[in-house]
């Protein structure tokens, strides 16, 4: 059983949503430093996924610091694997600019997509309550 929750959509890589499903696990407290995190096998195996593409999704993960691997235990969520305020600012960046240049296409003003986010924060922190 995986530590945390994920629907696979088409559209976007395998790779990508489990990437930043394990991210959003351990912004939000569902996955803390020491948990263990889900062998290549399992994960392959639990999402209908292939070997490589799990394997790319720890790849990614230990690259950035969020897990590491402990000789004798297996993979598990890294100490400090929290990312800094510049460091979620940094990532948020390139998403933030499709955003923006997706709103202005629609014709959306700032204040309309500022209240769009809001909205959607709300949302989001009131279902992972419910969880």
């Amino acid at each position: 059983m995986l530590p945390f929750t994920i629907q696979l959509k088409p559209g976007t890589p395998a790779y990508e949503q489990v990437v930043y499903a394990t991210k959003r696990a351990i912004a939000s407290g569902q996955l803390a430093a020491g948990d263990a995190f889900p062998s290549i096998r399992a994960l392959s195996k639990e999402l209908k996924i292939n070997p490589n593409t799990a394997q790319k999704v720890v790849t990614q993960l230990k690259s950035e610091g969020l897990l590491v691997v402990m000789p004798g235990i297996g993979t598990v969520v890294a100490e400090g694997a929290s990312t800094s305020r510049q460091q979620a600012e940094s990532a948020l960046q390139p998403r933030l600019e499709q955003l923006v240049v997706e709103a202005r296409q629609m014709d959306l003003d700032c204040d309309t997509l500022l209240h769009l986010v809001q909205r959607e924060w709300q949302t989001t922190i009131s279902n992972q309550k419910k969880k």
